[in-house]
């Protein structure tokens, strides 16, 4: 099992920048990739970005290409999640998400959710 906690979520203004926090802890060995995932009440949810655990090669929603920053530090099994120029419609909770063994894009593991609110 795959423990996921994250932090770093808030009420900033439009333009800020915020960085999210994702620890993961159990059998991390086990994570092929992580995610970063948001949902709106009224909306699907939405898949921001990803890192696979090996490579570090990373995805981005067209949405926040640009502006957001995925990255990891594997000694501390985080990943990070870089947030600039936000905007009202970044508002959202955040989910950090992470694959179970073997597969890069079936995310078993979740987080409990961190709120990001963009005042504009």
């Amino acid at each position: 099992q795959v423990q996921l906690v994250e932090s770093g979520g808030g009420l900033v203004q439009a333009g800020d920048s915020l960085r999210l926090s994702c620890a993961a802890s159990g059998r991390t060995s086990s994570i092929f990739a992580m995610g970063w995932f948001r949902r709106t009440p009224g909306k699907e949810r939405e898949l921001v970005s990803t890192i696979t655990s090996n490579s570090g090669r990373t995805t981005y929603a067209d949405s926040v290409k640009g502006r957001f920053t995925i990255s990891r530090d594997n000694a501390k099994n985080t990943v990070y999640l870089q947030m600039d120029s936000l905007k009202s419609e970044d508002t959202a909770v955040y989910y950090c998400a992470a694959t179970g063994p073997g597969s890069l894009s079936a995310y078993v593991y979740w987080g409990q959710g961190t709120q990001v609110t963009v005042s504009s």
